[in-house]
């Protein structure tokens, strides 16, 4: 090809990509979504600008967590601590309690460990995505979306959402795990260079509210008119998927041991590996990778074990089924547990699988007592 036809080529496709950003753009205005950390399009035009804190802290809540798991928890995490410095001044333990079922509890471990060095460093986050892969917990995604929503910068953001809008704006035909780079290639040839903030979060929530996995709203897409997959009319097609690999079943044995007040023995679970530095009802020993005891012969100290029924919890490489048990128990607690007052289970750390397990034994045990049911204090 000639240098002229090159050139000529070359202006076409920035030209082709200019107008779907701007049909997105135009779209967005109209469209995008209220959510707590982001700054609105009218509001970003009268000069509000993102806190870097604010949207740091939302990009890794919603690390393989949905938008609507993630908003109570940001609510609460920035009322509890508004800035970065709060955050590092908290206690880690405090961090996790709240964190608390939120699952993929290493992301909470990572959120403190970053918190502590930007703070460190006088609160100020790093603004280019090579400055931010160095902070813990942030990744190639999270540090573009940092980049892109909180400073503005031309990054190409992808998560699953943009995955499935390239995917059929391109008709990919390679299975999705191994089109990673490919996609990614398309993004960064789109990216405006004027508002790429809002240019990576209209890509997310078209994806969110049109281009959605089953029966997308294509007639209401910006990007219909040049999309692959709708002109042949299959978009559901896309992205293509190898198909999964059934997850493992394994098992083990929960014992939920309470006093006569009401309060249920905890210990801490190890701070590295699955689950780790939450609180857990002793369990037996059970992995990702092997079964553990299922009978009450198992318990970790005697007692009147009776069985309360059977949990089961889906993490991302395997499940669990647990037969839980339940017992009276007298006396202080055992080296290496505490009694937890049954007024404070629902604030401890404890993942969504131990709360399972619990409330097979005491059903409403780990929830939050009402308000009007709290008893009042002796005057």
């Amino acid at each position: 090809m000639a240098p002229a036809d090159q050139t000529r080529k070359a202006l076409t496709s920035m030209a082709i990509s200019d107008d779907r950003a701007s049909r997105l753009l135009a779209w967005y205005d109209a469209h995008h979504r209220e959510l707590p950390w982001r700054v609105t399009p009218r509001e970003h035009a009268r000069g509000v600008r993102p806190d870097p804190y604010r949207i740091w802290l939302s990009e890794v809540m919603l690390q393989q967590t949905t938008v609507e798991a993630v908003k109570s928890y940001f609510r609460t995490f920035v009322e509890k601590w508004p800035d970065v410095e709060a955050l590092a001044a908290a206690p880690t333990e405090d961090v996790m309690k709240t964190w608390a079922g939120l699952g993929y509890y290493s992301r909470a471990r990572n959120l403190k460990a970053c918190a502590d060095l930007v703070a460190a460093r006088g609160g100020r986050f790093p603004d280019t995505e090579t400055e931010l892969r160095e902070l813990p917990g942030i990744g190639a995604y999270t540090s573009a979306a940092i980049t892109a929503i909180a400073f503005d910068r031309p990054a190409a953001v992808v998560d699953g959402n943009v995955e499935r809008v390239i995917s059929r704006l391109f008709s990919i035909t390679t299975p999705l795990s191994e089109a990673k780079t490919e996609i990614r290639a398309h993004v960064e040839r789109m990216v405006p260079a004027t508002r790429p903030g809002d240019f990576a979060q209209a890509m997310m929530d078209l994806g969110a509210t049109i281009c959605t996995p089953r029966r997308p709203r294509c007639m209401l897409c910006p990007l219909r008119e040049d999309c692959s997959a709708v002109i042949a009319g299959d978009p559901e097609n896309f992205p293509v998927r190898l198909p999964k690999a059934d997850k493992p079943l394994r098992r083990g044995a929960a014992f939920v041991a309470t006093r006569e007040d009401g309060a249920i023995l905890l210990r801490k679970r190890p701070e590295k590996g699955l689950l780790g530095g939450m609180t857990e009802v002793p369990t037996t020993a059970w992995t990702a990778r092997a079964d553990g005891a299922t009978t009450q012969a198992a318990a970790p100290f005697p007692g009147n074990w009776l069985r309360a029924g059977k949990i089961t919890h889906v993490f991302t490489h395997f499940a669990l089924e647990l037969e839980v048990f339940r017992a009276p128990i007298k006396g202080d607690a055992p080296a290496g547990y505490f009694w937890s007052p049954a007024h404070d289970i629902s604030g401890e750390a404890l993942p969504t699988v131990m709360k399972k397990a619990i409330e097979a034994a005491i059903p409403g045990a780990t929830k939050k007592p009402s308000p009007l049911s709290a008893k009042r204090p002796h005057d």
